[in-house]
């Protein structure tokens, strides 16, 4: 039997959909920050997302409580690869359920490697996010952009989005990280061990797969020491059996000083 997080999860989902029906259409606003052409030839780019003052929207990994956020660049051209950097989020208390996002305003940088160099590129995205205040709703915005590639002036607001992200392992000394998975009857449990020094205050361990169709509970966390100890269930979406790659397991650490990301973890 799934557990009850698990059913609130699903729950929060189903029942968000009702709502955008109603008058929830200005909400959010989105639009593409163009950026600047780096020196190894990327284009870093940004969206911007900002929300109505008391409302929020969600992290990649939003909590039990929140809805998780979908991107599709279809339509773009001169688009090879990119990849989002997520400034450190905030814990949010949503009705005694964990959610984690941003409030105000998301500046989320995006750097992308065009497919022919020296071209400009035409950025096309989809975002299917929620946004929450009292209620949750799904809203779905469409933006698009020209990217020049004979621009080099720097946008200070995606570069101070750039220096909100999480610390590296190495930035945050974190020296050994071990997991341990065994089997429950609905999916794994994962017991995971990691050296580093306190983040600060009540740490908050945030635990993902490369799977997006595993979804992760809420972790326990606590300490000994040097060690951070997190400790949750996975679960297939459509309670199917499933494997686990430990290199694509995905902590992120949440404290009052700092964030931690930490990719990957050995057997222990």
């Amino acid at each position: 039997m799934k557990s009850k997080t698990f059913a609130a999860f699903c729950l929060a989902l189903t029942t968000a959909l009702p709502a955008a029906a109603q008058s929830y259409d200005r909400v959010v606003q989105a639009e593409v920050l163009p950026g600047w052409r780096m020196e190894n030839g990327h284009h870093m780019a940004a969206l911007r997302i900002t929300l109505n003052p008391g409302w929020k929207t969600y992290w990649r990994a939003p909590g039990d409580a929140g809805i998780p956020p979908r991107f599709d660049w279809a339509g773009s051209s001169n688009l090879e690869d990119l990849q989002i950097t997520w400034p450190v989020p905030k814990v949010f208390d949503q009705n005694g359920m964990r959610s984690i996002g941003y409030e105000q305003e998301l500046i989320l940088p995006v750097e992308i490697e065009p497919r022919r160099n020296g071209k400009d590129v035409k950025f096309r995205a989809t975002l299917d996010i929620g946004v929450c205040r009292d209620i949750c709703v799904p809203q779905q915005i469409k933006v698009s952009a020209r990217l020049p590639e004979d621009t080099s002036k720097r946008d200070p607001r995606i570069a101070a989005a750039l220096a909100e992200r999480p610390l590296s392992e190495k930035e945050g000394r974190v020296s050994k990280a071990t997991c341990r998975l065994s089997p429950t009857q609905d999916g794994l449990k994962i017991e995971a061990r990691i050296q580093m020094p306190s983040a600060g205050g009540a740490e908050i361990a945030v635990i993902e797969t490369d799977n997006p169709e595993v979804w992760v509970a809420e972790a326990n966390t606590s300490r000994q020491g040097n060690t951070l100890l997190a400790s949750t269930e996975m679960m297939h979406v459509n309670g199917q059996p499933f494997m686990i790659d430990r290199s694509g397991i995905r902590f992120t650490i949440l404290g009052s000083k700092q964030a931690v990301d930490i990719q990957g973890c050995t057997s222990g």
